[in-house]
């Protein structure tokens, strides 16, 4: 099947069974960042909120896109997705999923709420830094620039989860003059009718957030198992018609041509020199192909490499050289430029319509199960005081929307510390620094700072050590 042998194939469905199961985990570990809020209020029975947060849960996932998941995917190397020797792909498949599971499970079992996009993002860290001493010599180990916007997101998140909960905690005190909505849950009594729209509200928007963002991570762990055992299939959009990949390596290869290369600078002329030798190559693959399934197997990496390296020089020539002597482009070509070399793109950053089910039922259902552990953290141990409706209706909203803004650009981010942090910042809000547990917030940075070292070694050394096995 997909031109796999028997024991591949077999290989295949528990790899991608395997990342099912870090989503899953990733649902009950997190599920604390939508329902502690609601649970913890006695706005909804624990029951009713885990069953709905797993629906909007799905809903994110299914219906949030896939600029994350692209993301992730782009963090590796394209030569550390698809190797020769389909042992090696399987090496650092193993090594992703073992280490995210893992960490995962044993900072639920302490009650920890953990990242699970550091895990993840920890995981791809290391398989990519090891891959410097296995892999091709002069190969790139991570995509640097992608490592840097996800490594700030996940960085500066929390921070503004924090700070932005004390401003909100702020205007709902200007807003909101009910003392009812300040105070702390009462014992087996529903809260006010108004209060518990909030909250439900609020917690929704977490869940439909949190799977338009973790879901993703999920999405695009399955799409590089995909790539590395099966390329063939899974390299190019098979969907696609070439005729546009066609129109827009033309364009680009026109433009490149019209640039004056004498007047460059040899760095420059170097990065321009590789992108015509890109196009060439891309253009020799698909012009005798009427489809994208006309590309023969063996040349569809081939061409989704050249298309995801045209992309990225086309993004280095045009912010270095668009002030350069020689740099003959009109601002309307420019434009053009930039529009060619993003719709290349389409051919490689896709999902197929089940792989985002399977990762939107693993998250939903995950996200059912095991929430007892880390709701007692946020509603309790965080703050001295218990969590009140107002801390919680702002510490939902800013992780919500902090969340959504992420997804929305594309980049990872830690539902988890977001949250966590929001708790924090609406907590100061009410009584100072002071009204901080210090023991359970050192906690929490511990596992904040210590995860993506920890995974990166991890992952480093299961990769390493599976090449050397396998």
């Amino acid at each position: 099947m997909l031109g796999l042998s028997t024991g591949m194939f077999i290989v295949l469905i528990l790899a991608v069974l395997a990342a099912c199961i870090f989503e899953f985990i990733n649902g009950f570990h997190d599920t604390a960042n939508a329902v502690a809020t609601v649970i913890y209020t006695k706005s909804l029975k624990p029951q009713i909120a885990v069953v709905w947060s797993g629906i909007w849960n799905f809903f994110g996932v299914y219906l949030g896109g896939i600029a994350v998941a692209m993301g992730i995917i782009n963090l590796l190397p394209v030569e550390a997705l698809v190797d020769q020797n389909i042992y090696h792909n399987m090496s650092m498949i193993l090594s992703l999923i073992i280490t995210a599971v893992i960490w995962n499970l044993g900072t639920w079992y302490f009650g920890i709420p953990c990242s699970s996009s550091h895990t993840l993002i920890g995981s791809i860290f290391g398989v990519g830094i090891a891959f410097m001493f296995v892999g091709p010599q002069g190969v790139v180990a991570l995509n640097w620039h992608k490592v840097i916007d996800a490594g700030l997101s996940l960085l500066i998140s929390p921070v503004i989860g924090f700070g932005f909960a004390i401003l909100m905690m702020f205007i709902f005190k200007l807003i909101i003059k009910r003392k009812k909505f300040y105070r702390k849950p009462q014992e087996n009594k529903k809260p006010p009718f108004w209060i518990r729209g909030i909250l439900i509200i609020t917690s929704t928007a977490v869940s439909y957030s949190h799977g338009s963002n973790d879901g993703q991570k999920g999405v695009g762990l399955i799409m590089i198992i995909l790539i590395a055992i099966i390329p063939s299939y899974f390299a190019l959009d098979l969907s696609k018609n070439p005729t546009t990949m066609i129109a827009n390596v033309n364009q680009i290869d026109r433009y490149t041509h019209k640039i004056d290369s004498t007047k460059l600078n040899a760095a420059d002329l170097k990065r321009l020199n590789a992108l015509k030798s890109e196009v060439k190559v891309l253009k020799t693959i698909i012009s005798h192909s009427d489809d994208i399934e006309g590309v023969p197997d063996s040349e569809r990496f081939k061409a989704r490499k050249s298309i995801i390296t045209i992309s990225r020089r086309s993004i280095d020539l045009l912010k270095d050289c668009e002030n350069c002597k020689g740099f003959n482009l009109s601002k309307n070509e420019i434009k053009h430029f930039n529009m060619s070399s993003r719709d290349l793109c389409s051919y490689t950053e896709f999902a197929p319509w089940w792989v985002i089910i399977l990762i939107s039922l693993s998250l939903g259902l995950g996200t059912m199960f095991g929430w007892k552990r880390i709701v007692r953290t946020i509603g309790e141990k965080i703050g001295k005081s218990p969590l009140s409706y107002a801390q919680g209706a702002s510490s939902s909203l800013v992780a919500a929307s902090t969340i959504a803004a992420s997804s929305y650009f594309g980049l990872p981010v830690s539902t988890t510390h977001v949250l966590s942090s929001g708790v924090a910042g609406s907590m100061v809000s009410s009584g100072g620094v002071a009204n901080l547990q210090f023991g359970t917030i050192k906690n929490i940075l511990i596992a904040w700072v210590i995860t993506i070292p920890v995974t990166i070694l991890l992952a480093g050394g299961l990769f390493l050590l599976f090449r050397t096995l396998l």
